[in-house]
């Protein structure tokens, strides 16, 4: 009975758009949770858990989109180098503030110089957390707010709604809700972000472009964290 109410609940296209998001979330979730409860801890896993829970949240993620693939149809890239430099575009607005110094760089955060530079842990976090970056997150978040909820506002029966459908409210809310799931201080950028990502979908009718600007922009912004060392950003 729990097997085939598994099997059952797989093949939902709610439960293919919005399972992987939510797992991302549940990772962030607790990443944060256990940091809270020991930010004084000499262990590194307790004081910093995100060097642990990240790795594990990106192959699980991971899994679990291969797992659900055939629920999506991501048609291919449209337009790839317009595409490519609207990613470029929406890196170089996320990046301004610092950039042009008028807000102070972004040092503190997910720093793997905290790993011997050089050694098999730095470049395994380094690799993983690139991964992370470059493909689960524009995977995870494209599928869920391009892919779904941006249909989905428009009808519950989402797919009947073809991809880049426009209506003024769910590109909106769809925008609000993309900028909430980052930290305020990007906020501003996130909102632009994700004003630009829907305009993508719209114009492009096609998932796989959505996610290939997304997986530009964070390319961008991995490489320039590695240069800059402003480990906030991740």
């Amino acid at each position: 009975m729990n097997n085939e109410s598994t099997r059952d609940a797989s093949k939902s296209p709610i439960f293919a758009y919005v399972a992987p998001f939510l797992v991302f979330l549940l990772f962030m979730g607790a990443s944060q949770g256990i940091e809270k409860l020991f930010p004084t801890s000499s262990s590194i896993w307790l004081a910093r858990p995100a060097y642990l829970i990240f790795p594990i949240q990106t192959l699980v993620c991971a899994g679990l989109l291969i797992y659900l693939r055939k629920n999506f149809e991501f048609r291919g890239i449209a337009y790839p180098s317009i595409v490519f430099a609207v990613g470029f575009f929406v890196f170089a607005i996320w990046t301004a503030p610092q950039f042009f110094h008028w807000s102070p760089p972004r040092r503190d955060g997910f720093n793997p110089d905290v790993f011997l530079h050089g050694s098999l842990e730095y470049w395994l976090t380094v690799g993983l957390r690139f991964l992370r970056l470059v493909l689960i997150v524009p995977l995870v978040e494209e599928i869920f707010w391009r892919g779904f909820l941006m249909r989905y506002l428009i009808n519950e029966d989402f797919t009947k709604v073809p991809f880049g459908t426009f209506r003024w409210m769910a590109f909106l809310v769809t925008a609000v809700g993309f900028t909430l799931e980052h930290q305020p201080s990007d906020y501003a950028a996130a909102f632009i972000c994700g004003l630009v990502y829907n305009g993508v979908a719209v114009w492009t009718k096609s998932l796989g472009s959505c996610v290939f600007v997304h997986a530009v922009t964070n390319l961008f912004l991995g490489l320039y964290i590695m240069f800059t060392k402003q480990w906030g950003f991740w």
